[in-house]
This record gives C-alpha cells, sequence and structure tokens, in this order.
C-alpha cells in the first residue's frame, strides 16, 4: 500500500460540519433499515411457524446459521470490493439488495422459499456495514470516532425496536407477509437517495495520510497483519461472543414472552419498541464515554464495556426465571442498556488497529 504523509488530505477531505452531519444521519438510517430488516423475522417467528408448519430448530438455523454464515463469509469479499472502488456504491447495491429480498420474504410459500430470501437479505446486508465504517473513519478523526460510531450504532436499536414495532402490529392488523412487504421496499428509494448524495471521502483524509482505492493490499497480507495483534485476536473473540449471545436472546425474546406469559406479537413489539430506549442510551453512552475515558487511558475503550457486561448478568437471569411478565420487561431494559456498550469501543478500536 503506498501512504504518504500528506497534512493537506485531512483538509482536501475535509467536508463542511453540515455535510458530515447529513451523511452520518443517512448511513444512520441506511443502518436502521438494516436492523430493521434483519431483527423483523424474530417477531414473527410464531406466526410464520403456525403458517409454514415448521420447527423451532428449522426457525433458528433460518434466523441463525443460515443467515450468519452468509452474512459474516459474504462480508469479506464485498468489503474488499469497498476497499478497491467506490464505497457508495458498493452500500447503495447492497442496500438495494437486501431491501428487495426482504420483500420477496413476504412471497414465501413454504420454508425453503423463505429460507433462500433470507440468504437473499444476509448477502446484502453483509455489504452495508464495511464501507459505512470506512467512510465514517474517513470524515471523523480518532478522537472523535468512536463517538462518532456511537452515533452510527444507533440504528442497532432503533432499527431493531421499529422492526418489532412494525412487524408485530402489522402482523395482527394484516399478515406476517405484509410485514415483509411493508419494511422492505423503502430500502429500494433509499437505496437511490444513498447513490445520489453520499459523496465519497478520500481514503486516510482524517489520518492526515493518502491512500490510493487501488492501492488496497492483498487480502492473506490483510488477514496476517491482523492475526499478529494480539488485541485484535481478543477483541475479536470478545466481541463475537458478545453478538453470539445478545442475537439469540434478541431472536427469541418475542417467543419466550409469548409462549411463557401469553404477550401476542403486537403486544410485544410495543414493549420491544420502549426497551429499545434503553439500548439507544447504551450504545450513545459506549461511545461518549469511550472517548472520554479513553484519552485518558485507551484501555478505557474496553474495560466500561467488560464491566458492563458482567453486570448485565443477573439481570438477564433474572428475565428468564421471573414469573410476572411486565416485572420482567422492566428488568429487562437493564441488559438492554449495559448490553450495548460494547459497540461504538468495539468498531472504533477496530478502525485504528488496522490502518
Amino acid at each position: 500500500m503506498t501512504q504518504q504523509n500528506n497534512p493537506a488530505a485531512a483538509q482536501d477531505g475535509a467536508f463542511s460540519p453540515g455535510y458530515r452531519a447529513y451523511a452520518l444521519g443517512l448511513l444512520v438510517v441506511v443502518y436502521i433499515f438494516n436492523f430493521i430488516d434483519r431483527s423483523i423475522l424474530g417477531i414473527l417467528v410464531e406466526p410464520i411457524k403456525q403458517d409454514l408448519g415448521v420447527s423451532d430448530t428449522m426457525m433458528g438455523f433460518l434466523g441463525g446459521i443460515a443467515f450468519a454464515a452468509f452474512y459474516t463469509f459474504l462480508g469479506i469479499p464485498i468489503a474488499r470490493l469497498a476497499d478497491r472502488g467506490s464505497r457508495r456504491n458498493v452500500l447503495s447495491v447492497c442496500l438495494g439488495l437486501w431491501s428487495l429480498a426482504t420483500a420477496l420474504c413476504g412471497l414465501a410459500a413454504n420454508f425453503y422459499h423463505l429460507l433462500l430470501a433470507r440468504i437473499g437479505v444476509a448477502i446484502g446486508e453483509a455489504g452495508g456495514s464495511p464501507p459505512s465504517h470506512s467512510m465514517i473513519s474517513d470524515m471523523f478523526p480518532a478522537d472523535k470516532r468512536a463517538t462518532a460510531l456511537g452515533i452510527y450504532a444507533l440504528g442497532i436499536p432503533i432499527g431493531t425496536m421499529l422492526g418489532n414495532l412494525g412487524g408485530g402490529w402489522i402482523n395482527e392488523a394484516f399478515d406476517w407477509r405484509s410485514a415483509f412487504f411493508v419494511v422492505g421496499l423503502p430500502g429500494v428509494v433509499l437505496a437511490v437517495i444513498v447513490r445520489l448524495t453520499l459523496r465519497e471521502p478520500p481514503r486516510g483524509a482524517s489520518e492526515q495520510i493518502k491512500v490510493a482505492a487501488g492501492d488496497a493490499p492483498p487480502v492473506g497480507e490483510v488477514f496476517k497483519y491482523l492475526w499478529h495483534l494480539r488485541s485484535f485476536r481478543l477483541l475479536a473473540l470478545a466481541g463475537s461472543l458478545h453478538a453470539f449471545v445478545g442475537y439469540g436472546v434478541i431472536y427469541w425474546i418475542p417467543a419466550m414472552f409469548n409462549r411463557s406469559h401469553g404477550l401476542t406479537t403486537g403486544e410485544m413489539g410495543v414493549a420491544l419498541f420502549y426497551l429499545g430506549f434503553a439500548s439507544i442510551a447504551g450504545t450513545f453512552l459506549g461511545g461518549y464515554l469511550g472517548d472520554k475515558f479513553g484519552a485518558r487511558d485507551v484501555r478505557w475503550y474496553l474495560w466500561l464495556p467488560a464491566l458492563a457486561t458482567i453486570v448485565s448478568v443477573p439481570f438477564s437471569t433474572f428475565v428468564y426465571l421471573y414469573h410476572t411478565p411486565y416485572v420482567a420487561l422492566w428488568v429487562l431494559a437493564v441488559p438492554y442498556f449495559l448490553g450495548a456498550y460494547y459497540l461504538a469501543p468495539t468498531f472504533s478500536l477496530t478502525q485504528g488497529m488496522v490502518g
């Protein structure tokens, strides 16, 4: 990779504060759609099971391995495309793909049709975060990056909130198929807006270096570089374990409250919508406090989410075992709040490590 010190590069890529706010806001909206389309399946587990006659195992496969395998492994070649070309274009194409695939879920005549559509969602969403993270990191310097990525990560709780609320209500008013149509199709319009209004920032601008897109190093060299960073290995492992638990819980929480407490999809949609505000607060504070305390000691970027995760465990256990649903839902706000702390620091440290 050819890099050169270029103090003017930061100025060349220094968009106005107004445009940076717009760009970050637009990327947040894209991420919201990402998680609306991803999370809506969880609130619809029970009606889909009853309509298509499938087991919990198959629904778990649909929302778990089938999605994660394509999302994870195709994320690497798609990110490679973003490294070597226009990140904006990669993002807009992938957004259009996952939005159309979400709408196609509503046309599924059987489990296998739904499986193929969800794989399409996974392939599209694999191209959501890599180009977005890269563009944000080129627009915001390192000392403001965790806050910016924390704001971007708000798309996770907001998208999950809206997916649960919209999916629950639309299912009760119409059916689960209509829910996929309603949340999927607007993303196609958003893809056009991204393509027409988002500008590609100069690579390396926030670090005051100049990097050409075609100078991206071979993938093998990137893996070798990252593998030799002990801090990255541990950070990736910790983030993976956190996501392993978090996504599994979020997916099955609506079904658990339906079976154990008799709550409908509409009631759970409203409850999870309000719980999402706890996740929003935790996501933002994780980034803000990470930048604040990390300025004194960079290890605070990891100490904060580590402490938050440990404290959340007994509250989660209480939720699963308590017999009164509304008390359990109130207590669930605590792990929703603390479980979101790791997002922004993890994103920020990763961007800072890779150069």
